[in-house]
């Protein structure tokens, strides 16, 4: 439990009585404490110190749908905007999510109302930053042009002034200090997790980490190799589709069940050059050329740097299309090929080559002039600041804090093993005892943060809240394939290194069917 006690004279400005319901419930607010909530809202709105300034509270008052709550919305130096949203009937507890992407997200935009009033009904106080730029003025990478102050808010100054503020804001307004702070996000935002655990391991008691680009600057160097191998010998999505047919027939029944799963595609012995139909011109969509096959040794090979592997290569399995998706879309239709026009990969590198990894910053810079013997080894600040590869987590794991993190194995937006490497990079360098802090749920055929082939639907918060508050070790996640409202498959999450292995007798649609076992040698 973390509390962190603002200045007693801001306290005393606000002259705030605790209007909390009692722990572990939620009652309705009497009308007292509605009113009080609302007089407590008003004075947050003429709040504006050194710090940070607050640009308006507003009491929002309860409706069928949604309980009453005060909505904030405040400025950190120079530009990092946050928003706190505090709900009149609160369970003691602060959540704050992640962002996505380059971030700069808006705030006050009315599709996030729902997601607003939906954690204001569970009673927690919520909160978001932009990460200290608008996406709308500057998109993508471009706030970084020649801004390092926007590269170190967006990297894990905003995150950390945020919290800190909302933790403030929450006992002025409720009287009392939070019980427990939570952190939960994806992709970038599970970066974000990662790197407040690294950096400021008192901030959060809970940490959910999904799918996280903890190395973000070779990750955008990924991007582009890929890309450059497809601009040197394109592959039709077509050719993808026969691709994942040649990969599932080899290994799909690999771990004891033909299911149009791979529980873990590092043992899947396939090779493209070896096991693919060939052809000379690569003509038609039943064959590949030599340089087709490149191309793939490219992509499933890595990133190679003065003769060594800098980042891995893409895990098989990601190719196919899940057959009960609305709009069927192979995993890699979007990230790694998109049919008219540039990959979501190679957006992503272009923009961080052009404003972020050197200096002074180019934003003329052609992504196809990157030598990737040498400029790998020119991004030492950028590195520094941006990526959350640091294994050491003693910090995290002496003030008591707990995380998850989970990451899709069939993920292409993002390499799943980085999460693996990260995984036993910590245990390299705490030695034993790292589950009993942090565990690592690999999803098998889960595309980038949810969605894909198999199972995504894990309720993670509960599974923390249980772990940080009631000691429950999470030994293994029950998850669900969700179509139109219905489970129509559940499977066991395993904590890393474990696997899911089928008992070869029941219902292959149940998770009771399955017990997580050590994995087979590999």
């Amino acid at each position: 439990m973390r509390h962190n006690t603002p200045l007693a004279q801001r306290v005393m400005f606000l002259s705030l009585a605790c209007c909390a319901a009692a722990w572990g419930q939620l009652p309705s607010p009497t009308v007292t404490e509605l009113d009080r909530s609302e007089a407590n809202c008003r004075k947050i709105a003429q709040l504006t110190v050194y710090d940070y300034s607050i640009v308006s509270a507003v009491f929002v008052d309860a409706t069928d749908q949604a309980p009453a709550y005060c909505r904030v919305l405040g400025v950190l130096p120079p530009e990092i905007v946050f928003q706190v949203v505090l709900p009149a009937a609160w369970n003691g507890r602060i959540l704050m999510n992640g962002n996505g992407g380059y971030a700069g997200n808006r705030l006050d935009g009315p599709g996030l109302r729902g997601g607003i009033e939906a954690l204001a009904a569970d009673g927690y106080v919520s909160v978001r930053t932009n990460t200290g730029h608008d996406r709308n003025a500057e998109p993508l990478a471009t706030f970084a042009l020649n801004n390092r102050q926007k590269e170190i808010d967006y990297s894990f100054r905003a995150v950390r002034l945020t919290i800190q503020t909302t933790k403030e804001l929450t006992e002025m307004y409720y009287g009392r200090p939070a019980n427990y702070t939570y952190w939960q996000g994806c992709s970038t935002g599970g970066r974000q997790g990662l790197m407040a655990a690294q950096r400021f391991p008192e901030d959060f008691d809970g940490i959910i980490v999904g799918a996280p680009v903890l190395d973000f600057t070779n990750t955008q160097i990924w991007g582009a190799w890929n890309a450059k191998a497809l601009d040197e010998a394109p592959i039709s999505l077509a050719k993808v589709d026969l691709l994942a047919q040649e990969i599932y027939s080899r290994c799909d029944s690999i771990d004891g069940l033909k299911d149009g799963l791979l529980e873990d595609p590092r043992v899947c012995d396939f090779d493209p050059a070896r096991d693919l139909p060939r052809c000379a011109d690569g003509s038609g969509d039943g064959c590949f050329s030599a340089a087709e096959l490149t191309t793939l040794q490219k992509i499933y090979g890595g990133v190679v740097s003065r003769g060594e592997v800098l980042f891995p290569g893409l895990p098989f399995g990601s190719e196919a299309t899940p057959p009960m998706a609305r709009r069927p879309r192979s995993g890699w239709n979007g990230w790694i090929i998109q049919p008219d026009g540039p990959s979501r990969q190679q957006v992503f590198a272009e923009t961080f080559l052009r404003y972020m990894a050197f200096e002074p910053d180019d934003p003329d810079y052609d992504w196809r002039s990157f030598d990737y013997d040498e400029d790998p080894h020119r991004m030492d600040f950028i590195r520094s600041i941006l990526d959350a590869t640091n294994p050491d987590l003693t910090g995290f794991r002496d003030a008591g804090g707990k995380m998850l993190m989970y990451f899709g194995w069939a993920d292409t937006a993002l390499n799943p093993m980085m999460g693996v490497n990260y995984y036993e990079d910590v245990q390299r360098v705490s030695g034993p005892g790292v589950d009993e802090y942090f565990r690592l749920f690999m999803v098998p055929g889960m595309f980038h943060c949810g969605g894909g082939l198999g199972v995504s639907r894990v309720d993670y918060r509960k599974v923390l809240i249980d772990w940080v508050e009631s000691g429950k070790v999470p030994e293994r996640l029950v998850a669900a394939r969700v179509v139109e409202g219905r489970a129509e498959m559940t499977r066991p999450l395993c904590p890393y290194p474990e696997v899911a292995k089928y008992d070869g007798q029941g219902d292959p649609n149940s998770a009771e069917s399955f017990a997580c076992v050590s994995p087979a040698p590999r």
